[in-house]
């Protein structure tokens, strides 16, 4: 990444032409990155806080020969629309049934991991005929009280000088994301390249601060007297939102199966890319 590009400062159009690989569709006048890869039946992967689409780089492939795959940019994240929203899972939601509607998508599985995972449940509560099953990545939802740093990060002033350093942003992937740290080389520099655009900054702290993410027991509880193969995949170590309260959640998902990935924390889909991409292929493909 070279030095001299300051996070949050970049032209957002002009980030699009030097780095965006995939596709953009305007959704009512906001416009939306995704990736498209792979022929068959429709997978659509949600990326979580923090990231965008490129959280799934290990992954895509892999799925892609077996089915149709989309992977998004959420609005405010990577190569999406910068505008100021209304961050939540409502807004979400809605991107996602505009995005489907809008390729004519009927039917998908959902791939949704922390706050993706999230939407995929207030989604298919919403719109269950357009689901078809669901893969729940260290999901968000469930009661889980902010950690330290967050709580730190949401301070006024505080969270935008943290933010205007690199060291800041490498602190929250190891943190809270991340367990091996080797697996960060040449990670991070991918990963926050959408960082550098202007409204990014933003994006990030104005939706951490809507406090949000674990805000959907009410919803879960609902998903769960509901017939929906669910396939829940947790991290072991994951710092973020505890693997106690994956088990939890996969009590109230009636039916639902629960894949803990070893050596693996927040981003479990990164750090044990082998294992995750065979499981949920599996499920997928048969529901086993």
């Amino acid at each position: 990444m070279p030095q001299f590009v300051r996070w949050n400062s970049q032209p957002l159009d002009e980030w699009h032409q030097k780095y965006a690989t995939g596709k953009f569709i305007d959704l009512d006048g906001h416009f939306t990155h995704y990736i498209e890869k792979g022929e068959g039946q429709p997978v659509i992967l949600l990326h979580g806080w923090f990231y965008d689409s490129q959280m799934w780089n290990q992954n895509i492939d892999a799925l892609a020969k077996c089915f149709k795959v989309y992977a998004m940019d959420l609005w405010g994240f990577g190569y999406s629309t910068r505008e100021t929203l209304d961050w939540g899972y409502p807004l979400y939601a809605g991107q996602l049934l505009k995005f489907m509607d809008t390729l004519s998508i009927e039917k998908a599985s959902l791939v949704g991991q922390s706050i993706g995972g999230g939407t995929s449940i207030l989604f298919c509560l919403q719109h269950r005929e357009r689901v078809k099953k669901i893969v729940l990545v260290d999901s968000g939802g469930m009661p889980n009280p902010p950690r330290l740093m967050t709580r730190i990060t949401c301070l006024p002033c505080v969270g935008e000088l943290l933010f205007s350093l690199g060291s800041s942003r490498k602190g929250i992937l190891k943190s809270m994301f991340i367990r091996d740290e080797k697996a960060i080389a040449g990670y991070f520099e991918k990963l926050t390249r959408f960082h550098q655009i202007k409204g990014t900054t933003e994006t990030l702290l104005s939706s951490l601060r809507k406090n949000f993410f674990d805000k959907l027991l009410p919803e879960i509880n609902k998903l769960g007297e509901m017939e929906v193969p669910i396939l829940i995949v947790w991290g072991r170590y994951d710092r973020s939102i505890r693997l106690e309260l994956g088990q939890e959640m996969q009590k109230i998902l009636k039916g639902s199966r629960l894949e803990i990935l070893d050596n693996a924390g927040h981003s479990s889909n990164y750090e044990q890319p082998e294992k995750f991409n065979q499981i949920v292929t599996g499920f997928l493909t048969t529901g086993i």
